[in-house]
């Protein structure tokens, strides 16, 4: 048995205990989450950015919009990408090199919750159909790993879309030509908000901080929208849920990512 593995039991029965009390390690009630901040326009070069936090869990996001080619069956759309990095200092277990399992999926949870919210109308993105198209392209950087990077960087991209600004561009002789036109906001339909929660022991926990992250059972981030319609669902974890526990995560995923809607639509009415 290595230290770790004794450190991780000693954890594991510390947060049971409390958890058995109702309590968590931070002071927490299990249904509670962190405090969110969430500032606006943290890189001034980038077309839309924001830094949020999570607790001590921080993510900074940048938007670039440029013209590209359009997927072959959607020329009549925009494009969309996530992509996520967590930088070496972020956690002493990360190292430099290619992104491995945990952090592709990461980036595929947070695109795809935006996705399939369709938040963006990228009907709007488009220059010349079949030839040229906007290229809307999120790009998610963990400065501070202290558990549930899902609803850090899904807030940090869906801040940063809404912030963004759009240039316009016309197609003149088979190319695409940057206009002076002024600026046009993001062309936004709805504001998607993943809510990730953890089970350790039969214990259902809101927003796992690191401690309670690297200990979890099973985990299940749930992204709905506007209207409170469940639109992504991600299942993570060696074990997994009982469906009285999935209907309790799907009713927790709407409240508390209602008070997270409320903090995002605040950038959407600014400037």
């Amino acid at each position: 048995m290595t230290v770790r593995t004794v450190i991780d039991d000693l954890k594991r029965a510390q947060i049971l205990e409390l958890l058995e009390q109702g309590k968590r390690v931070d002071g927490r009630t299990p249904e509670e989450a962190r405090k969110v901040s969430i500032e606006p326009n943290a890189i001034p070069k980038a077309n839309g950015s924001a830094r949020v936090r999570i607790g001590d869990t921080e993510v900074i996001c940048g938007v670039k919009i440029q013209p590209d080619r359009p997927f072959p069956d959607m020329g009549d759309k925009g494009m969309f990408m996530c992509t996520a990095e967590l930088l070496p200092l972020s956690h002493p277990t990360v190292e430099t090199g290619p992104p491995g399992p945990p952090v592709i999926e990461l980036a595929r949870v947070v695109d795809r919750g935006i996705r399939e919210s369709h938040m963006l109308d990228l009907s709007e993105m488009v220059i010349e159909k079949n030839k040229s198209v906007v290229g809307i392209f999120a790009d998610n950087v963990v400065v501070d790993n202290d558990g549930n990077l899902f609803d850090a960087c899904s807030y940090a991209a869906t801040a940063a879309l809404l912030t963004a600004k759009v240039p316009k561009w016309n197609w003149v002789e088979e190319a695409p030509v940057l206009t002076e036109d002024a600026l046009a906001n993001m062309p936004v339909l709805t504001i998607p908000v993943s809510v990730t929660m953890g089970r350790i022991g039969s214990h259902i926990i809101v927003d796992p901080d690191g401690d309670e992250w690297d200990i979890l059972d099973a985990r299940i981030t749930i992204t709905t929208d506007s209207d409170g319609n469940i639109c992504a669902l991600q299942k993570g974890g060696s074990d997994g849920f009982t469906l009285e526990e999935i209907d309790r995560c799907g009713e927790l995923s709407v409240k508390v990512g209602a008070k997270v809607r409320e903090m995002l639509k605040a950038l959407q009415a600014g400037p």
